[in-house]
This record gives structure tokens, C-alpha cells and sequence, in this order.
């Protein structure tokens, strides 16, 4: 989306309660990847519509939006999955500040690894995908298993940054995710089962629903 109207849209957003802040803060700070504002207000309204009762998330970073699926979605309960031990401490501990620890599980350790254990706290209303976006193709086939008929898999950052776009991208660091995530697009758009929309909101979101 348009930088500058992207700004526009986050300036008529309502205000966010002090630890948000806090977290938004900490973020920037510590150079925490979390959601974008306007992404994460679409997916928001997207779930408030659905009202998904399970919702795991693939890539908790610091809890920030699980945190903030749980403020609106007050009887969900959310799995989420963090590869980073420290990281996995610091979402903890804001999920304890928030009180929030009877219903938010953090999982430390791979996805790739944890099926078993997530597949146990399943099914899943909701899915949603912000970790390593080499492997978003992985972790939508593995986890849309434990997904209901009618359930919602939402993955952030599918436009990244526009490069995709791109006929060639230059930068060659980027190259492989470029093509990765371009393949995953157009996956998500062919296949059979499920109905995807994607959102240019933020650093671009795809909506699937499972059909």
C-alpha cells in the first residue's frame, strides 16, 4: 500500500491501551518485528466477524498480537508457536502483565517440530502465519490440517514490501524469499480448497478460507 496513505488509515485508528504501547515501544526499540498497524486492524475485524473460539498462531515474537486477538476476541483461546527461547520469555511475560495466561498457550521450539503437541490442543477455527516467510508453503499444508471447514488461515506479510511486484529484484539477499513468497501467493490463489483474498494493508495480508 501506499506509504503515505497507509499513515493515513493508522492515524484514524482508536487509540490502543498503555502495555500495546509499551510493546509497540519495545518493539521499535529492539527491532521486534510485530504486525503493522493497519494489517493487524483488518485481521482483527476479519476474526470479530468470524468469531473463531481456537486460533493458533505460527510466530508469537514478543505475544503482540496474540495479545491484542485476545482483546477483542474475549472467550478465544490462542496457541503460539515461538523458535526463539528469548523472545518466547519476553511474550510471558506480557501475556502474565496482561493477565491473559489461562487463555494463551506459548509453545517454544520449531513449528516444524511441534505438530504433535499443537495437534493436541486442536482443531483451529483460525490459523494465522507471521514466522519465517521462506516457510509460510510448510506451515499452511502442515497446519491446515488441524484447520475447520469454514476456518480462516491469515498470512502477514505477502506483498513484502512490494518486491513481489517486481519483475526482478535486484538486491540478491532478497531474491529467494521474492520467490518464495510469490510462489506462495500464487498457491494460496489456485488452490481447490480453499478462497483467498489478499489485502493490501500494511505489509500486505492474505485471507484463505478453508471451502
Amino acid at each position: 500500500m501506499n506509504e503515505f496513505m497507509d499513515r493515513y488509515i493508522e492515524s484514524l485508528l482508536p487509540p490502543r491501551n498503555d502495555l500495546f504501547l509499551d510493546m509497540e515501544k519495545f518493539a521499535r526499540e529492539d527491532r521486534v518485528p510485530i504486525m503493522q498497524q493497519t494489517a493487524i486492524d483488518v485481521m482483527l475485524q476479519f476474526m470479530s466477524i468470524q468469531q473463531p473460539a481456537n486460533i493458533l498462531e505460527i510466530g508469537t515474537a514478543i505475544g503482540y498480537s496474540a495479545l491484542r486477538i485476545a482483546d477483542v476476541l474475549p472467550d478465544a483461546k490462542i496457541t503460539t508457536i515461538e523458535i526463539d527461547p528469548v523472545r518466547a520469555e519476553q511474550a510471558k511475560s506480557y501475556i502474565r502483565t496482561a493477565g491473559e495466561e489461562e487463555r494463551i498457550t506459548v509453545l517454544t521450539g520449531d513449528a516444524m517440530d511441534l505438530v504433535e503437541d499443537v495437534s493436541a490442543l486442536g482443531p483451529y477455527d483460525s490459523v494465522f502465519i507471521d514466522a519465517a516467510k521462506g516457510q509460510y508453503m510448510k506451515f499452511f499444508n502442515l497446519y491446515g490440517e488441524l484447520l475447520v471447514k469454514g476456518g480462516c488461515i491469515y498470512s502477514d506479510n505477502v506483498l513484502f514490501k512490494g518486491y513481489v511486484a517486481e519483475e526482478k529484484v535486484e538486491n540478491r539477499r532478497l531474491q529467494n524469499i521474492v520467490r518464495k513468497m510469490k510462489e506462495y501467493n500464487q498457491f494460496l490463489m489456485n488452490h481447490e480448497e480453499y478462497r483467498t483474498s489478499i489485502i493490501p494493508a500494511g505489509d500486505g495480508l492474505a485471507v484463505s478460507q478453508k471451502i
